[in-house]
């Protein structure tokens, strides 16, 4: 198999993570989706990451869809549970965890891309976006409490998901004090970054 993907995408490093934990081999390609050189579309027609391509040539995409299909793979830590009210608990924290991510990527792209000018950007925008982020930092701390993991007391897609959105967070927009704001998602955030999935898939420039 091939991910390919960048280093700086959360939704690619919930991939990535995945596959660490569940300890399946694949290729990983960086491809940057925003350069004129970019092969994306090659694979993935809306020209996006994370792709997984399958030994048959075949390719895979959105996040959601992938490491659903990996954690298929092996029973190794296994982080989805059996179809049921476990399933769609984990599967809706990974929902709220990519929601916020999906807000906080468009605030970012409102400042940051160079596609636009200053007198282009609108701030209402952004601010509305963060309000998303805020609300969905909100929903997760009060949903996480003082348990050990979000979906219970077992490592899940659930809590992959939630630290994925943390990190980006912390190296995107790191003028939200959401560590201050929200002790519980600190304390499970500090706990992931001490597994090699994690450290190893820490977000970077290139």
């Amino acid at each position: 198999m091939k991910l390919i993907g960048t280093l700086t995408s959360p939704y690619v490093r919930k991939v990535r993570v995945v596959l660490a934990e569940k300890k399946l081999e694949c290729h990983f390609e960086i491809d940057n989706v925003w350069s004129a050189e970019t092969a994306i579309a090659s694979s993935n027609p809306l020209g996006k990451v994370p792709c997984l391509v399958l030994d048959g040539g075949d390719a895979m995409f959105d996040s959601r869809v992938i490491v659903e299909y990996l954690d298929t793979l092996s029973p190794v830590g296994r982080l989805i549970p059996q179809p049921g009210r476990e399933r769609a608990e984990v599967k809706t924290w990974e929902a709220l965890a990519d929601g916020l991510l999906d807000a906080g990527v468009l605030a970012w792209l409102e400042r940051n891309w160079p596609g636009r000018t200053d007198g282009e950007r609108s701030q209402a925008w952004v601010d509305r976006q963060l309000g998303k982020v805020r609300g969905a930092l909100r929903a997760l701390d009060q949903g996480l409490g003082d348990k050990p993991f979000c979906a219970g007391i077992y490592l899940s897609l659930a809590d992959v998901a939630v630290g994925c959105a943390l990190g980006w967070l912390a190296f995107r927009l790191p003028e939200l004090d959401w560590r201050g704001e929200h002790p519980n998602l600190a304390r499970l955030h500090d706990k992931l970054t001490q597994r090699p999935s994690f450290t190893e898939t820490a977000p970077r420039l290139q």
